[in-house]
């Protein structure tokens, strides 16, 4: 058997050792992170748990980026709402007023979210789903309806729409 073809098999059996174990395991946990609520009490990622949370990273709310995104994600905000979507601020620089109606929650301690999330430019967006799993990363500012996208055709949702039909 020629090496080619031994390398072939061993993909092989990778991939169907890794689809007959396939289960509800999340493949990327989002790392943990924290805020303060509107009642002085600290909470985390993890107290979230069951609902999606969009995580945008940049240096201020002034950024441009950071405005473009707020932007995309008012446009389909009441729908996100209804999947009670849970935006999270993480601003490295300076902090400022969000020019927004959508309510954003700040993050505590930005420096320590870009090194867990391993942000290396100077803006990130995450799409964690309800189950914890880090669904998208992205440098780029995200369309409105591509985010509604991922959290709708995450694993959760979509084993719960399995269940019902």
């Amino acid at each position: 058997m020629s090496t080619t073809t031994m390398g072939r098999l061993a993909v092989l059996l990778l991939v169907l050792t890794a689809l007959s174990g396939a289960s509800a395991n999340v493949a990327r946990w989002a790392p943990d992170f924290g805020w303060l609520k509107s009642g002085g009490n600290r909470t985390t990622l993890k107290a979230l748990r069951g609902q999606p949370v969009v995580l945008v990273v940049a240096p201020s709310p002034e950024h441009r980026k950071f405005r473009q995104q707020a932007k995309e994600l008012q446009k389909t905000y009441q729908l996100l709402g209804n999947d009670k979507a849970v935006m999270v601020a993480a601003f490295t620089g300076e902090p400022g007023v969000i020019r927004s109606n959508i309510p954003f929650v700040l993050a505590a301690n930005p420096g320590a979210i870009v090194q867990s999330y391993g942000v290396a430019g100077d803006f990130a967006v995450f799409v964690i789903g309800r189950d914890g799993n880090l669904d998208e990363i992205s440098d780029r500012v995200l369309p409105g309806q591509r985010v509604l996208d991922i959290i709708n055709n995450s694993f959760v949702p979509q084993r719960d729409n399995r269940r019902t039909e």
